[in-house]
């Protein structure tokens, strides 16, 4: 039995997501980031990886990226969440999502896509609604240069 299914998202009205079919323990291996690998160049002179597009690149190492955006990629259903209960891992030239806590049958998997915050950030709002969440897909690690603009701007505004 798989350990997930697709249904409507709570996160992404418009689309899919995967949630749990089963009740998963923290540390599980969930399902396999699958796609086409492509090296780096590709990469850079391909138009298809633009920030008005859905992007599903992962960078796999100096040379190569991995393509997951292709229709045989069940994983590239899997939202992004700032209380995130999955991440990715990988080895080699290898992509899998695996769970980072105890997931409950019926929740719906997420993961923290690791957005850099840079001058494009604005372009990518967060929708996942969780208490965590800085309002756009950001990295954790730099989700604290976020609020702190939010606490400028509020202080400034009062």
């Amino acid at each position: 039995m798989k350990l997930y299914k697709v249904k409507k998202s709570n996160i992404d009205r418009k689309g899919h997501g995967l949630y749990a079919a089963k009740d998963i323990k923290a540390g599980t291996k969930i399902i396999d980031y699958v796609g086409k690998i492509i090296t780096k160049k590709q990469t850079e002179n391909s138009d298809k990886f633009d920030n008005s597009k859905p992007i599903y690149l992962f960078n796999l190492n100096s040379r190569y990226d991995l393509d997951g955006d292709v229709s045989w990629n069940t994983a590239r259903l899997i939202n992004h969440s700032c209380s995130n209960n999955c991440e990715y891992e990988g080895k080699g030239l290898k992509l899998w999502v695996s769970s980072v806590k105890e997931i409950k049958k019926g929740e719906e998997l997420t993961c923290d896509y690791g957005f850099s915050y840079d001058s494009d950030y604005k372009q990518f709002p967060c929708k996942c609604k969780s208490k965590n969440c800085c309002g756009y897909i950001v990295r954790m690690e730099s989700r604290w240069r976020i609020n702190k603009k939010f606490k400028k701007s509020l202080s400034v505004n009062r």
